[in-house]
This record gives structure tokens, sequence and C-alpha cells, in this order.
């Protein structure tokens, strides 16, 4: 799995809305959707880098593409 180490929730939310996911609801996670794929954020600062790895796997991005976001 891809690591991306040091990446602030908020800034994780930010990049994946330029890239048309929308924040379906938010609790101890933001849950955001697409319409097709569901991705769960934890609210941590920073967010374990596994955990930010598998998050940007689940959104169907690259390592490269999601670093170019934000």
């Amino acid at each position: 799995m891809p690591r991306i180490p040091g990446i602030n929730h908020l800034d994780a939310v930010r990049a994946l809305k330029k890239v048309g996911f929308r924040v379906a609801r938010q609790g101890k996670h933001i849950v955001m959707t697409d319409g097709t794929r569901i991705i769960t954020i934890p609210r941590h600062n920073p967010v374990n880098a596994f955990t930010m790895g598998g998050v940007v796997r689940d959104a169907g991005l690259t390592t490269d593409d999601f670093r170019k976001l934000l």
C-alpha cells in the first residue's frame, strides 16, 4: 500500500473535492462520495500514512495524482 505521510485531514478533503467528491456526512470521520465511490477520512492530524494511502487508493487515484492536488 502506498504511503502518504503528514497529511492534515482538512487538506485531504480539499484535494478530494477538486476531483468531484463531496462531503456526505461528518462526525468522528468525514464520509465523502462522488456518486459511485464512498470514502471515509478520519479526523486525525496528521492522518496515518497507511490510512491515507488506502483512502487515496479507494478514491481511484494514484499517490502522484493526489500529491498534485495538494
